[in-house]
């Protein structure tokens, strides 16, 4: 990647460019917080040496692959019980993509992505981030030096619009132009429930950036591979469940900055057994049989379509996504897929994660209704796009 060719226009948004890269590792290694942060996880003892070692570095591509490689790895390691990829057969060696996934985890999702790609040779993607997330200086200086770009939040009216066409316009600039892979989630924020479908307004945006008046032949344009990530357990699945409790009791309640803290602190840290990747069929082989003279609304919802057929498709399933469903709809319908002693030891795994739950007017049917959702919903949708399980 030549980053002298970054128009200054993306100043805001993009990534750090190498000449950079000095002094921003200078301004962390001073930062108290970020050194708090890094000690967190690193083994004791280790943080002159991490000081030393982050000195090395004079460009993003050389953080990527060794810094943040080696502490995406240290999360899995301490975290998963594995971390898998698979459908890489499905990608062209050399060729960029458009890697469009489901929303699970705030920090990991692209983390994970990243560092299998990168290990079957695909190269380190650009990262979309929302604004939102950066609510300290440090964060911001990280996840620029990490190759993330932003993506503004939090503004309306003209301001969204022209945010959303300078966030389009960079993507195909660093697809088309600079020749790197970029990952977006299907949506704003994570799936809650992970009832996982594309939102119209991301294929609206990727939109606004092209050359086309068709909405089809963009999209053909950034050559989307949509991506299917499955834990077997969601460390935040009790804070999302506490979080539906909330807005039902207060329609108004909006998380505070502390709340996101401790979302990404158990998001990171918590346990997620088995996590797949799971590369599925780019999706233009189906774009290249749509009218692209279609209009605009029929041609999102086409193309939010393909995304969310082929992310149904390749989800990964352990025993509680089977106990979940049986559960939640009253049935036994993949009682075959399960043992006794796995539904026991989901049902013990609910429990444990409802009595994390502080709060108000505690709910537990209603609680514990959301958590099954969460479990049961990837396969409810698998099973709507095909028979095969």
């Amino acid at each position: 990647m030549d980053v002298k060719s970054v128009p200054v226009k993306f100043d805001a948004i993009r990534p750090l460019n190498d000449d950079e890269v000095k002094d921003v590792i200078e301004d962390l290694l001073v930062n108290p917080e970020f050194k708090h942060a890094v000690t967190y996880v690193l083994p004791t003892n280790y943080w002159e040496q991490f000081c030393t070692e982050m000195r090395t570095f004079r460009s993003k591509e050389a953080f990527k692959s060794h810094m943040a490689f080696k502490a995406v790895m240290s999360i899995a390691d301490k975290s998963t019980f594995s971390l898998e990829i698979s459908g890489r057969s499905r990608l062209v060696p050399g060729k960029r993509y458009t890697f469009i996934s489901n929303h699970r985890d705030i920090v990991l999702d692209a983390a994970f992505l990243n560092v299998k790609l990168y290990d079957v040779g695909q190269g380190l993607t650009q990262i979309a981030i929302g604004d939102n997330l950066l609510i300290r200086p440090w964060i911001e200086k990280l996840v620029r030096l990490n190759n993330s770009f932003l993506v503004k939040r939090g503004v309306t009216g003209r301001q969204m619009l022209e945010g959303s066409k300078l966030l389009s316009e960079y993507i195909y600039h660093t697809i088309k132009e600079t020749n790197e892979s970029v990952w977006i989630a299907q949506r704003e924020g994570r799936s809650k429930d992970s009832n996982d479908y594309t939102q119209s307004s991301v294929v609206k945006m990727l939109n606004m950036g092209g050359t086309h008046k068709s909405i089809i032949s963009n999209m053909i344009e950034l050559d989307i591979a949509p991506v299917s990530i499955t834990y077997e357990f969601d460390p935040c699945d009790y804070l999302k469940a506490k979080e539906f409790q909330q807005k039902r009791d207060n329609p108004d309640f909006v998380k505070s900055t502390m709340d996101d803290l401790l979302n990404m602190e158990v998001g990171i840290l918590g346990y997620k057994g088995r996590v797949h990747l799971s590369i599925a069929t780019p999706i233009n082989e189906v774009l290249h049989q749509l009218d692209a003279d279609m209009d605009k609304t029929s041609a999102v919802t086409a193309v939010s379509t393909a995304i969310d057929t082929e992310i149904f498709k390749n989800y990964r399933f352990y025993p509680g996504n089977y106990v979940a469903y049986d559960l939640r709809y009253g049935v036994d319908k993949f009682k075959s897929m399960y043992s006794e002693q796995e539904k026991e030891a989901f049902e013990e795994y609910l429990q444990t994660q409802l009595s994390k739950i502080e709060l108000e007017g505690k709910d537990e049917a209603f609680l514990l209704a959301k958590l099954l959702e969460m479990y049961s919903n990837p396969l409810k949708n698998h099973l709507s796009v095909t028979s095969n399980i």
